[in-house]
C-alpha cells in the first residue's frame, strides 16, 4: 500500500455525526487520519470485544461521488482482516453500532 498524501485526505461532511452516532451506540471509536496508508478506512470501531474498520461516505452525494476510491478498493483487497464496512449516515452508524455492540460470542 502506498503512503497517503496528507493533502488528499478529506473528511466527508457527515464524518463527525457518524463518529458521535457510533459513540452513542456504545462503541469505542478511533479516527484514522492521513498518516496512514492510502485507502485506509476512516474509523476503527470497537464493540463487544471485536474491532471493525469503517469507511464513512456522505449518503447525500450522488452514487458516483460516494464510490470507493481506487486506493480504498486496493486496501480492502489487500487487507487480511475483516472487510471494511461502509456507512453513509449517522442513523446507519448508530444502527450498525447497536448491532455490533449486542453481538455475543
Amino acid at each position: 500500500m502506498k503512503p497517503h498524501s496528507p493533502f488528499a485526505w478529506r473528511k466527508d461532511r457527515n464524518h463527525a455525526a457518524v463518529v458521535e452516532a457510533f459513540r452513542r451506540a456504545g462503541c469505542s471509536v478511533v479516527v484514522i487520519d492521513s498518516a496512514h496508508p492510502s485507502g485506509c478506512p476512516d474509523l476503527l470501531i470497537g464493540a463487544a470485544g471485536h474491532d471493525h474498520l469503517v469507511e464513512v461516505k456522505d449518503g447525500s452525494k450522488s452514487p458516483s461521488r460516494r464510490a470507493l476510491s481506487p486506493g480504498q478498493v486496493e486496501f480492502a483487497a489487500a487487507w487480511r482482516g475483516a472487510r471494511p464496512v461502509v456507512v453513509e449516515s449517522a442513523v446507519e452508524a448508530f444502527e450498525l453500532g447497536r448491532r455490533l455492540r449486542d453481538v455475543r460470542d
